[in-house]
Order: C-alpha cells, then sequence, then structure tokens
C-alpha cells in the first residue's frame, strides 16, 4: 500500500480532508500537525509569538528544531509522498532530503505566495515535484519567471458538508475571521445596519479580546457578531437553517475562491458571493448570486428574500459534487505528479 505523509498547519482542518481523499485512493496516511510558531493559534504560544522581540529569529529556530523531527519521522515511516500547504516550517534542505530518499513532494500553496509572510513558500518552488496553488495570480508569477505551477483551488469536504433538511430560520449567515479584513467589517457593519429587520448570524473573532479588551467590551450587535469561530459539523448545520450564505473574500483573493464558495454550496445552501473570473466560470449558469459591490449585493439579498432559490442552490450543489470535491483536487495532483516524472 502507497504511503503518504502530510505536513501542515492546523489549517481549519483541511489536512484531514486531503488525508481522507488519499485514504479513498488506496494511501496509507499519516498526519503530522504543527502549531508553534508559525502558526501560534493559541494560549500562550500565541502570546510568545506576539511579545517576541525578533519573530523571524523564532521561526527559524523552530524551522530548525522542526527538522530533526520531521526527518526522523520520514525515516520511520518512509512515505512515498509528502505533501504539505505552504510549508512554512519546512528547510529546502528538508525538503531535498525527502526527495533524495525517494519521496515525491507537493505544495498546496494557499492565500498568496506573493504575500510577505509566504515568503518561505515561494522559495520551495525548486525544491518539490508539484507546486500547486489556491490563486490563478500565483501561477501566473511563476510563469513570468520561467516556472511551471498548477492552479487548483481549494475544495468541499463532503464528508463534512452535505445538505440537510432543516427550517430555514436564519435570513443571512457569515462565516470567516472578520478582524483581519478591513473590507469585511466594513461590508459586514453597512448590511447590519441596512437590515435591522432581519435574523443575520455572523460567525468568526470581529473584536477578538486578545486584539484589544476595550473594544472587545464595548463591541456593538452582540447577538449578530458572535465574535467567536465554529467547528465544521456547527457551520454545515448552520447553512442548512440559512437562506442566504454570504461569501465576502479577503482582498488577496484575486482569481480564485476561498474554502467557503465551495463548503456553502456543498452544504446546499444558496449563496450569494463577490465576483472574480474564477468564481464566475465555477457557477456561469446563475447558480449563485453574484456582485460586483455593495449595491448589487443588496439587490441580490433583497431578490433571494422574496423568491424561493432552492432550486438554484440544489444546481450549485451538483456543480460542486461534480468538479469541486478533495478528492477530485487529489485525483488531479496525483495525475500532474505522474505526468511531472
Amino acid at each position: 500500500m502507497p504511503k503518504v505523509l502530510i505536513i501542515s498547519s492546523p489549517f481549519f482542518g483541511y489536512q484531514e480532508s486531503v488525508g481522507r481523499a488519499f485514504e479513498q485512493l488506496g494511501y496509507r496516511v499519516r498526519i503530522e500537525t504543527y502549531d508553534e510558531p508559525i502558526h501560534p493559534f493559541r494560549g500562550l504560544l500565541r502570546w510568545r509569538h506576539k511579545l517576541a522581540i525578533n519573530k523571524e529569529r523564532l521561526r527559524e529556530k523552530s524551522r530548525q528544531k522542526y527538522k530533526l523531527y520531521i526527518e526522523q519521522v520520514f525515516d520511520e515511516y518512509k512515505p512515498d509522498i509528502v505533501f504539505s500547504y505552504n510549508g512554512t516550517i519546512l528547510k529546502d534542505e528538508t525538503l531535498d532530503y525527502f526527495r533524495r530518499q525517494g519521496a515525491k513532494v507537493i505544495i498546496w500553496a494557499y492565500d498568496s505566495v506573493q504575500r510577505m509572510d509566504r515568503a518561505v513558500c515561494e522559495k520551495h518552488f525548486d525544491h518539490v515535484d508539484l507546486f500547486c496553488c489556491f490563486e490563478e495570480t500565483d501561477v501566473e508569477y511563476f510563469a513570468g519567471q520561467g516556472k511551471k505551477a498548477y492552479f487548483l483551488p481549494l475544495a468541499c469536504d463532503t464528508s463534512v458538508y452535505y445538505p440537510q433538511e432543516r427550517e430555514k430560520d436564519i435570513d443571512i449567515l457569515f462565516v470567516g475571521t472578520i478582524y483581519t479584513s478591513a473590507k469585511r467589517v466594513q461590508m459586514l457593519e453597512r448590511l447590519v445596519e441596512h437590515y435591522p429587520e432581519l435574523r443575520i448570524q455572523i460567525y468568526g473573532e470581529y473584536k477578538p479580546y486578545f486584539k484589544n479588551p476595550l473594544t472587545w467590551l464595548l463591541r456593538r450587535h452582540r447577538q449578530i457578531f458572535l465574535n467567536r469561530n465554529i467547528p465544521p459539523k456547527e457551520v454545515n448545520d448552520l447553512y442548512a437553517r440559512t437562506k442566504i450564505a454570504l461569501n465576502i473574500h479577503h482582498k488577496q483573493t484575486f482569481n480564485g475562491a476561498n474554502q467557503r464558495f465551495f463548503e456553502a454550496s456543498g452544504a446546499g445552501a444558496y449563496q450569494i458571493c463577490d465576483a472574480n473570473p474564477f468564481i464566475r466560470s465555477v457557477f456561469a449558469n446563475g447558480e449563485i448570486g453574484i456582485y460586483e459591490n455593495e449595491q448589487q449585493l443588496y439587490q441580490l439579498i433583497d431578490y433571494a428574500l422574496a423568491h424561493d432559490t432552492s432550486a438554484d442552490a440544489k444546481r450549485a450543489y451538483e456543480v460542486i459534487i461534480a468538479k469541486h470535491t478533495f478528492l477530485i483536487r487529489v485525483k488531479r495532483m496525483l495525475e500532474l505528479l505522474s505526468n511531472n516524472e
């Protein structure tokens, strides 16, 4: 049985989604999830990273320590494939070591490699066998350097997100990180003011305590901005209860899509999403509402609340199931890996 070693930050559990897809294809899977200090998500790790005078020195120290650990794991497990999202904790010489021992190495870069904090990820390009990007613009960026990367957007994990029959008691639902995106903050705040009569639920850190305890304490609309992250099962349950699943991408997304784009429609919800070329290409037949500006957004919301959109939502679900699951993505990676040999 072929083996794959998955090395990932706790990227919302998507390393598990990739692992399940590999298992469906007959692979034995081992997942190594790291947290500190590249992704200091919790407790003392978060504060240690925030208070460090030289953050890069802390990161490099962690990379060197992790190098010794992960090479030992590799030697014991002897995988045929090493897969990593971004691989920001991995050193180039570690990737070279994996390949010298006969393993194929795949990087699937989320967000954009052109961000300053993704410089390590970008440099990995020459040390892997396959480099895939969430963003089409990243593929163009590498092409400008004479390098071949592949556009491979995120996907829906159908074991987590699927339609359910529930009462539609939420008018508008948004789920996602908020405080890191000024665009999302402004649009959601204006949305709440524009529709005071609707039941709107917004999940994600909006005014986090660790950023500013005073703004956390004085935040408005507490029954709308729930100010917390929620696990995937709860997200799926909420999608089943909502009339409109609202999607707002970060400004770094020019020609790609975030995970909610696939999950909302994969859960059977009617989605209204901001426009870019990739999004329009996925739903080219009006399966979801696509807006260019806030005026269009409000028009789409008004229409969806006044009409039955269940047939559109079903058509969008069928598109996701047919073309945008993690199993389909992993099959594509293996096909590209084989073609590159």
